[in-house]
């Protein structure tokens, strides 16, 4: 059994097949999904996805590209959805130095009174960082020192994977580890523990090989799962079960 501690089922590009990608996911072993939300709307429709799937747990948050619109009424509302029962993080959030969809200042700034929610709201979080290694674990190592959680689709060297791990965050492979211009990473993995790694999916991005150019989902969650036990020199079971196990420690799962 496998867990996909990152999709985005409730995004438009599963309107019209949602409930067969639910049900593909369940009958290819994958125990529970945890949707992430991006923004406002996406957070609130993760939350109500979880409440009408047992299989689905939801995570709530504003992605660093909505961060220019992160206002205090957002964060109060992100503070009501956190006490769902159904939500188990707070995220997607973070930094997004390659797209700069929102001024970097903004950016941080959303970062932090995200983590300081988490710690109001005793929830591990999970960040997106991309092209921001240095500010994202200054801001870390200032505001999550009480925190757990995860740097999500992670693709840093071992460096950023050793600092990250020494915070008490997870680090989670998706499918950029399949790529063919993945080399960098692919050796990393050999280099980190087992019980530090999650595994995801980003679905419907990032689909990983042998279904590159597909919509992803969660069911192929397994081809990261099989790249890492071939990486490490394991099997799958092997890293199944203690990513599932990580998972269910990390976000306090049934």
């Amino acid at each position: 059994m496998l867990i996909d501690t990152h999709a985005h089922l409730d995004f438009p590009r599963f309107d019209n097949d949602r409930d067969k990608v639910i049900l593909d996911a369940y009958r290819a072993g994958i125990k529970q999904v945890i949707n992430v939300g991006a923004d406002m709307k996406s957070s609130r429709n993760s939350v109500e996805l979880a409440q009408e799937y047992n299989f689905i747990v939801a995570s709530v948050g504003v992605h660093p590209h909505e961060a220019k619109s992160f206002t205090d009424q957002d964060y109060q509302e992100l503070k009501n959805l956190a006490s769902q029962n159904e939500v188990v993080a707070i995220g997607e959030m973070g930094l997004d130095y390659h797209y700069d969809n929102s001024p970097r200042q903004e950016q941080q700034e959303a970062f932090r009174k995200q983590l300081q929610l988490a710690q109001e709201v005793d929830l591990p979080v999970i960040i997106h960082s991309r092209e921001a290694q240095e500010d994202t674990l200054k801001i870390l190592k200032e505001e999550a020192t009480n925190l757990e959680g995860v740097l999500h689709c992670f693709a840093y060297d071992l460096e950023v994977a050793r600092e990250v791990i020494d915070l008490g965050f997870y680090v989670a492979l998706g499918g950029v580890l399949t790529f063919g211009s993945a080399k960098d990473l692919r050796m990393v993995v050999p280099n980190l523990s087992l019980d530090r790694i999650l595994i995801e999916t980003d679905a419907p991005y990032l689909t990983p090989e042998p279904h590159r150019g597909e919509r992803n989902e969660p069911k192929y969650v397994k081809e990261v799962a099989k790249k890492i036990a071939k990486l490490k020199n394991t099997n799958l079971e092997a890293v199944a079960k203690q990513t599932t196990k990580n998972a269910k420690k990390l976000f306090k799962l049934d």
